[in-house]
């Protein structure tokens, strides 16, 4: 594969990916200097032929996760992770924009009733918890931490019955080997300023629509008030106690197939211990299942050098398993790549360009 990056264009600025009031402001003329600039540099629209659908899945890159500001900054052990990442995967998409058909960015989106959130738990005192508090079994069962009465009411089920499904739920995370239940910091609420997406990052996937006619819609998750939803491709838990399914946290089949069927599915975002980490997991799982050769796997390429994960300094550390699960992805035959290398160096690009 014989091909130069593209070079940066004017709207593109390093500082942007630091600030977090920057915005699109003017979509019309981001527009029309996008159709120069892809006229200046000889792009075809994503409908032309002999177009490879290269699929660039960007998890939950929003203000809330990237910026200090945010009310949980995945800074990484080098507290500007996100930051960083964010400058480096927008000059990716800028400099590689011809080859990638489509960008689909994820929003993790809450409403502030969620079993996740302060508010749905209390303490014998009737406090509520503080974020990055665990919720177990035995907490549940011991009185230390129980549902809010009022979450029971919004939900619109008895008491003893919600009790029931928070012992459930935390017993099922462990029979899983996911992680415990964490009460967050009130994070990627629907109308709030931290559930848009970085300034940078909105701006280098419109850019990439009006360049190659590429839609570039983004998929919603999380908003089930019973259930975490870290991945994309689907909730957690997934049943009550009494066996029922939780209505909304089926596997996202649409995007599943939709990914399977592309030419290769680069993969980046927030954060790396969590978000992209179970989202990576869950295809994977599904890729396996369909695919015993892992033929699929060889076409998905993580970019490690555009992800951080939840570090809080002095009360948590997620980076060791951040590392263990992209290693395990590394061992399932999917490739780890940095965004700096050029696409023309990746292991196996010209088997997957050519096939």
């Amino acid at each position: 594969m014989q091909r130069k990056n593209l070079p940066l264009p004017s709207v593109y600025r390093q500082e942007d990916s630091r600030d977090p009031n920057f915005v699109v402001s003017d979509m019309i003329a981001l527009q029309n200097q996008a159709l120069a600039w892809a006229k200046q540099n000889g792009i075809k629209d994503i409908g032309a032929p002999g177009q490879k659908r290269i699929a660039l899945l960007v998890i939950d890159d929003q203000d809330c996760f990237t910026f200090p500001t945010g009310s949980l900054f995945v800074g990484g052990q080098s507290g500007t992770g996100a930051m960083d990442d964010q400058d480096r995967l927008s000059r990716f998409i800028f400099e590689n924009l011809d080859l990638l058909w489509e960008i689909i960015c994820t929003l993790d989106t809450h409403s502030p009733y969620q079993g996740f959130f302060p508010i749905a738990h209390i303490r014998p005192d009737g406090s509520h918890p503080d974020p990055m508090t665990n919720v177990t079994e035995e907490k549940v069962l011991t009185g230390q931490l129980l549902p809010n009465p009022a979450f029971a009411n919004i939900l619109n089920v008895g008491y003893e019955w919600l009790i029931k499904q928070n012992v459930y739920y935390c017993r099922e995370l462990a029979r899983l080997g996911r992680y415990e239940q964490t009460i967050w910091p009130y994070h990627g609420i629907l109308g709030s300023n931290g559930h848009r997406l970085a300034g940078a990052i909105d701006q280098a996937r419109l850019f990439h629509s009006f360049a190659r006619g590429a839609p570039n819609i983004c998929e919603g998750k999380g908003g089930n008030p019973y259930a975490e939803c870290y991945s994309i491709f689907g909730a957690e838990i997934r049943s009550f106690h009494d066996g029922r399914p939780i209505p909304g946290t089926e596997k996202n089949t649409t995007l599943i197939k939709r990914l399977v069927e592309s030419d290769m599915v680069i993969i980046a975002g927030q954060a790396k211990s969590h978000c992209l980490a179970w989202s990576i997991q869950d295809f994977l799982t599904e890729i396996l299942t369909q695919d015993s050769d892992r033929k699929i796997a060889k076409k998905v390429y993580l970019l490690e050098d555009c992800t951080s994960p939840v570090v809080v300094p002095g009360i948590v550390d997620y980076t060791k398993e951040a590392n263990d699960a992209v290693n395990e992805f590394r061992n399932a035959g999917m490739h780890v790549v940095r965004s700096t290398d050029p696409m023309a160096s990746w292991p196996g690009i010209a088997q997957q360009l050519a096939a």
